[in-house]
């Protein structure tokens, strides 16, 4: 099957999309950007190449008879068994990590002590994820480190109170362990799609009658070649990818034409990403026509929301929902990263809620952006908000009410794959590219190419 693929390397995370000759989308993938973006973009292609298979298995059980009337249920069904397995898989490489360093100890005591306690808690990891990979179950994030660390981090705090363990030891054993294995991509899209047809976990009491049908659709997916004919790579970290010039695209065109193909009348659209915020005009065919952008200053974009996380000590895909359950929202003064976490530590000492002063700080967020989008032209009908922010309600939320406070009712458009337009943007420059001297780029490749 022909394909085009875009890759968005941005600073936090990095997304990849697969879309085929008609322009529709095939797969999606995401991982962090980590400080190896060479191994990001490759990880997020993976991705995005498991999930294209998922699309055409989908496609399959829909043309059958027998299972036809259950692809939605099934596709459900199947999505969260192949998740669990990759995370498990995830949770068995990081065991054996945190084990491989605590061997390393010279203390024999010390190492038998603390091996016993990460059985403990990887016994504990294994037996919450089950209940997270569910159908209709919400995702409490998209990275394995975020759900890892919770869980981790949680069975460590009652051994460390219920024992001679030390938290802070065990926090530093997962820190080291987590780089460790995010820093090497296990398998490759195809092994792990393979090794879910075969597995095992397709038999259960609720589909037997089934199971046949599901085992040749899951083996017709697995047979399907993607042929990338072009690639294109945009986002923060697009310079570092060895791909031609051609190739490359900015991130203000990939967000605009990719907010344009998700809600065609579109006409102002906000991107808030990890270092910079971008305020975009577009005309009626997805054509950048101005645009305005802050990059000097982490005030109003995902890394001030980082900061505040770190100074919490919270993960940031945590925030948005402690914000959403504030009672009042506090006035944020200051809108310098560092003198905001001077403020946050202020309020907090004066015994202001975490709640309250978070539902502030994001206000505080929007608030800077709106300066962005008035020096960009305004806000005109429809507007659209992209980007890893767009994932926060609590910044939705306060976005929403001040585009109305300012400029009145209009369609706010907010996709739940808000944060993959840049990259639907470079698959669809892929496309639409019409010089003949296009070169594929084998992101498989990418580390070996610049090493």
């Amino acid at each position: 099957m022909e394909c085009y693929i875009g890759v968005d390397l941005g600073s936090t995370t990095t997304k990849a999309i697969y879309i085929d000759e008609n322009e529709k989308v095939l797969g999606r993938g995401i991982t962090n950007s980590r400080s190896n973006y060479e191994l990001a973009c490759e990880i997020a292609a993976d991705e995005a190449a498991i999930n294209s298979r998922f699309h055409m298995l989908r496609r399959k059980l829909a043309e059958n008879k027998q299972a036809g009337k259950q692809t939605s249920e099934l596709m459900d069904w199947l999505t969260c068994k192949f998740k669990l397995a990759q995370h498990f898989r995830q949770v068995d490489a990081l065991e054996k990590v945190c084990k491989t360093i605590v061997d390393e100890w010279d203390d024999k005591n010390l190492r038998r002590a603390y091996k016993a306690a990460l059985d403990s808690i990887f016994d504990t990891m294994r037996s919450e994820a089950e209940p997270m990979f569910q159908p209709r179950v919400t995702a409490r994030s998209d990275f394995f480190r975020d759900i890892a660390s919770s869980h981790y981090l949680d069975s460590a705090e009652l051994l460390a109170r219920n024992g001679d363990i030390s938290f802070d030891r065990l926090t530093g054993i997962f820190d080291k362990a987590i780089l460790l294995v995010e820093a090497e991509s296990f398998a490759t899209a195809y092994d792990d799609y393979l090794d879910f047809a075969s597995a095992e976990t397709i038999k259960v009491d609720g589909y037997k009658v089934l199971r046949d049908d599901i085992r040749r659709a899951t083996e017709y997916a697995a047979t399907i070649e993607f042929n990338a004919i072009n690639t294109i790579g945009t986002g923060y970290g697009r310079q570092t990818l060895p791909f031609p010039k051609h190739q490359i695209r900015s991130e203000i065109l990939c967000h605009g034409l990719g907010a344009h193909i998700m809600f065609p009348a579109t006409r102002t659209v906000l991107d808030i990403g990890g270092q910079d915020t971008k305020a975009i005009q577009v005309d009626g065919k997805g054509i950048v026509t101005n645009f305005q952008m802050n990059d000097r200053c982490a005030a109003g974009c995902g890394r001030y929301l980082g900061y505040i996380a770190d100074e919490m000590s919270m993960g940031v895909h945590e925030l948005g929902p402690l914000a959403m359950t504030a009672s009042k929202t506090i006035r944020i003064n200051s809108t310098c990263t560092v003198f905001a976490g001077a403020e946050l530590r202020e309020r907090l000492a004066l015994g202001e809620k975490r709640e309250d002063i978070l539902s502030g700080l994001h206000r505080a967020i929007v608030i800077r952006s709106m300066s962005l989008l008035a020096r960009s032209g305004g806000v005109r009908n429809e507007f659209t908000f992209t980007g890893g922010v767009a994932k926060n309600e609590a910044a939705t939320d306060a976005l929403k009410m001040l585009i109305v406070e300012n400029y009145g009712e209009m369609t706010i458009n907010v996709s739940p794959d808000s944060i993959y337009t840049g990259a639907l943007g470079a698959a669809l420059f892929a496309k639409r590219d019409q010089k003949g001297d296009l070169v594929n780029v084998d992101l498989k490749k990418l580390r070996k190419r610049v090493s």
